[in-house]
């Protein structure tokens, strides 16, 4: 089925003999595949997918060089590009972007332009500029207004000026106000719209930037026969006319037309209401309709750019103005106005033929040149460009090209041609500081020893800027040696992200690897049932490692990359057949060793009937089976320990896994934050870890603290908060030196940096974060009631005891045989945290004595046959799988 008829297109030049179509096409399963054939033989044996997954219906654009589509996965969305029918890369937005939608602006001079509404925004996008190949993009404004059209379309008040490269105009709203913008370097740097010094009349008009400027409404027609708010025009460069106001905001009721002749620095009022303006003779002519329900039957002409305008009838009997059409081609002095003389009539179409107003032809003496100037500074878009264009009042017609450039020479690079890079925000006017989630020391993931990469500088020059020399030698990225190293980060995924698979189907492996020198690493697949595949000087494989299982069970999934620097192993626990949405796994940060830890998982949505738990812990291969979701595990070793757990409801398999730190003993203390950082918190467990770290790093920096013996866990939920954990060395022989003691230090000059308020850290330009330590206040009991005024002061003095007495214990702790320094953590605001789980001696446990254990696979004879190239390594008992998938 082609869900739409305007996907299939072709682009001359990149789909060879312009034939190729691209479509979408929904199969019987409910999924949508992108496919492409030739328009000659597109039959279904002849159609291709280049994008092996499953997208999002109705998500494919293809526009110019740039093939987009849409891929969701665990309620989160990923978008791909393809550009120049190059393979499918995932687009990538700054980390903690979210996106809950996205539109493709414009994919003009080789960039993409792309609207993003982000997980805290309900009607502003965020506009973002991407590289060449459209993977990396970057903010360049926040919060651009958004409206929905008659047809219930997105609208983004975004405007880009035709003729003239670089020039946007956008309409920000800046507290709950809309404000117009204008960029001339592709949205680098923004400002306010100076109003005219002067209004129609002639009196001075009073506007002071930033409190007063000038707004204009951005939305384009949807009704091509009319000219819209706003309008410009490739043939007449410079020139924009549009609706709008002067003032503190954007007005929809006090309108009046406004013209700028210089793409934007100045700008006049020709009209105090509402105009429809076309461009007339390739832009050397404006002819104006007053916008109005009424009929009408006048119209205006300007041959001076809006100065003065000469009123003409065109229709003997007034006319309901439906619309108008100016004829593109050699004639473009004719019009057509259609509209109906009352409400009952029938279409009337009125040609209007302009040539008797044009006296003669142009000569080279009618025309004139101006300069492109961005408030006074000629180089835009590293370009000095001057243009030619009639003289104002020249009566004369100007027929094809009579506008352009005359001379475009480059400029030397300065700040304002390169914009930041990836990964990077703007701190100041100029300066790109890393974000606080980028790492800008690691190299590309296809970085191999004896190859180069180019390393950023932080900077990167905005596309189809023509600068030279100047900065660009010191922003450029500068090639570097690829750096040997060893495997890390590896991960086996399958294709559709499930952990469940159909027996007797395709199951289909990726491998993925975050570092690593992958043309000199070895890669070994051991599916869990005997068999496991080889390769030697990995590459990625688009399509995945394809296998099938023969008989159900539960298969530990195996991948080992190994090269001369190291090696890493990714272990994913496949259930072949025997359906949940999400399981949250509530594990302490921190336990005890040797003292029982109640862990649960937390499944939604909660179901009616029985689930199946799957426990795993550490490097078990065995997992512990339950039918309760809470467990009671000790760990007898210290240090940091895995638990994995999986929960299966019929056909549907998830899994969640959790680090846990292991010690004799700790202390903890609860952080919270300034009220700022909640506007910013996506709630999600990636941004809270990145958070915990920046706070971990901050500490370490005032107070020297060793690194390895702080760990800070972020909570979910709102307000922010968190909890410091203070940990003993990891080193055996400086842990017997030290004691309890040492640690009690620590806690003082953690506490100390705390209270002075040392520990903060910028979370984005602008946004400054301080952390502080929560503070547990005694809050005095008030009762206007004389009968219960006793109550209540006995109610007081025991809150009042009970404070001194835990002050006294805390103060005298080390004194008390039968205290601890820390005893089992609970959090009750904590969601991601255990809490109280009463945990039932005779809850059923049913343990795999079926799975091999490590050390009998190393007593089993390997049967090792090559098929081309790729070593298949036969081994019948590796894992024993569970006979019969039953339902519980």
């Amino acid at each position: 089925e082609l869900l739409s008829p305007s996907f299939p297109r072709s682009v001359a030049g990149l789909d060879k003999e312009a034939d190729l179509v691209h479509m979408e096409v929904r199969t019987t399963d409910g999924y949508a595949h992108y496919l492409t054939c030739r328009i000659q033989e597109c039959a279904e044996t002849t159609r291709s997918g280049p994008f092996a997954r499953s997208i999002d219906i109705s998500s494919l654009v293809v526009q110019d060089e740039y093939i987009f589509i849409q891929v969701t996965t665990g309620g989160r969305a990923s978008y791909y590009v393809s550009y120049r029918r190059e393979a499918f890369a995932q687009i990538k937005l700054p980390k903690y972007s979210l996106p809950k939608d996205m539109h493709i602006i414009s994919t003009d001079e080789n960039q993409v332009f792309a609207a993003v509404q982000e997980w805290n925004q309900n009607d502003t996008y965020n506009l973002y500029i991407s590289d060449t190949r459209g993977i990396y993009f970057t903010l360049a404004m926040e919060n651009i207004k958004s409206s929905r059209g008659l047809m219930g379309n997105i609208i983004i008040e975004l405007y880009e000026v035709a003729g003239i490269k670089g020039i946007f105009l956008a309409n920000k709203k800046v507290d709950e106000q809309v404000k117009t913008y204008i960029t001339y370097n592709k949205g680098r740097d923004w400002r306010l719209l100076q109003a005219p010094d002067v209004d129609l009349r002639g009196s001075p008009v009073h506007c002071l930037l930033p409190f007063c400027s000038l707004h204009l409404h951005l939305q384009t027609p949807e009704n091509p026969y009319s000219s819209g708010r706003i309008s410009s025009k490739a043939t007449a460069p410079g020139l924009v006319v549009a609706t709008g106001n002067i003032g503190p905001e954007l007005s929809y009721t006090d309108i009046s037309v406004f013209i700028s002749s210089d793409g934007g620095n100045t700008w006049r009022q020709i009209f105090d209401e509402e105009y429809n303006v076309w461009f007339l003779d390739w832009g050397g002519a404006l002819v104006a309709m007053k916008h109005t329900p009424l009929p009408v039957r006048h119209l205006w002409v300007s041959f001076d750019e809006g100065h003065s305008w000469d009123k003409y009838g065109f229709t003997p009997v007034p006319l309901f103005v439906d619309g108008a059409l100016v004829e593109a081609g050699v004639e473009t002095q004719i019009m057509t106005v259609f509209g109906h003389f009352s409400l009952r009539s029938e279409w009337q179409l009125v040609k209007v033929d302009y040539k008797s107003i044009f006296s003669r032809r142009c000569t080279k003496e009618d025309y004139q040149t101006w300069h492109l100037l961005n408030q006074g500074e000629p180089c835009v878009m590293g370009e000095r460009k001057i243009f030619k264009k009639r003289k104002p009042g020249a009566q004369c017609a100007l027929g094809r090209d009579s506008s352009g450039t005359v001379v475009s020479e480059p400029c030397v690079c300065a700040d304002w041609d390169f914009e930041c890079d990836y990964g990077y925000e703007r701190h100041g006017e100029s300066q790109c500081v890393p974000a606080f989630w980028y790492n800008p020391a690691s190299p590309s993931k296809d970085c191999s020893l004896g190859q180069s990469y180019l390393n950023s500088t932080g900077y990167r020059r905005i596309v189809s800027n023509n600068c030279t020399d100047g900065l660009r030698e010191k922003y450029t990225a500068k090639a570097q040696v690829c750096p040997g190293k060893a495997p890390r980060g590896l991960h086996v995924v399958t294709t559709d992200g499930r952990l469940v698979a159909e027996q007797g189907h395709n199951a289909t492996f990726i491998i993925l690897m975050e570092e690593g020198d992958l043309q000199r690493t070895n890669i070994q697949l051991d599916f869990g049932d005997g068999i496991a595949v080889s390769y030697a000087n990995f590459s990625p494989i688009e399509d995945g490692i394809k296998h099938v299982y023969k008989s159900a069970g539960i298969f530990q999934v195996t991948a080992y990359a190994e090269n001369n620097l190291g090696s890493d192993t990714a272990v994913l626990f496949l259930h072949v057949v025997c359906p949940v949405e999400h399981v949250h796994l509530r594990v302490p940060f921190v336990a005890i060793r040797n003292k029982e830890v109640n862990i649960s998982a937390v499944v939604w949505p909660s179901q009616l009937g029985t689930l199946t738990y799957f426990w795993w812990f550490g490097n078990s291969t065995k997992p512990l089976i339950t039918l309760d979701s809470s467990i009671s595990f000790t760990f007898l070793a210290e240090g940091t320990n895995t638990i994995t757990v999986q929960v299966a409801a019929g056909n549907a398999l998830i899994q969640d896994t959790k680090d846990i730190a292991v010690h004799e003993y700790f202390q903890s203390q609860l952080l919270s934050f300034s009220p700022n950082l909640d506007y910013h918190n996506p709630d999600i467990p990636e941004w809270r870890q990145d958070i915990g770290n920046v706070i971990k790093r901050a500490l370490v920096k005032v107070t020297s603290v060793p690194e390895d013996q702080i760990l800070v866990a972020v909570f979910p939920g709102l307000p922010t908060s968190a909890e410091l954990f203070i940990l003993p060395p990891k080193n055996l022989t400086e842990r017997r030196k030290g004691n309890e003691e040492d640690l009690e230090q620590i806690v003082e000059m953690l506490f100390n940096a705390l209270n002075q308020n040392l520990v903060q850290f910028e979370l984005k330009p602008g946004v400054q974060v301080i952390v502080y330590v929560t503070q547990l206040t005694l809050a005095p009991l008030v009762d206007s009631s004389a009968g219960r005024s006793s109550s209540a002061m006995l109610m007081l003095l025991s809150v009042v005891f009970v404070g001194l007495a835990v002050f006294l214990i805390y103060k005298f702790k080390r004194k008390i045989p039968w205290i601890n320094i820390y005893a089992q953590v609970q959090h009750d605001k904590e969601q991601e945290m255990i809490g109280s789980v009463s945990q039932s001696e005779n809850a059923p446990k049913i343990t795999l004595s079926e799975f091999t254990e490590p050390e009998e696979l190393l007593d089993k004879e390997l049967d090792t046959r090559v098929i081309g190239g790729i070593a298949t390594i036969a081994n019948s008992e590796s894992t024993k799988e569970i006979p019969n998938c039953t339902s519980v």
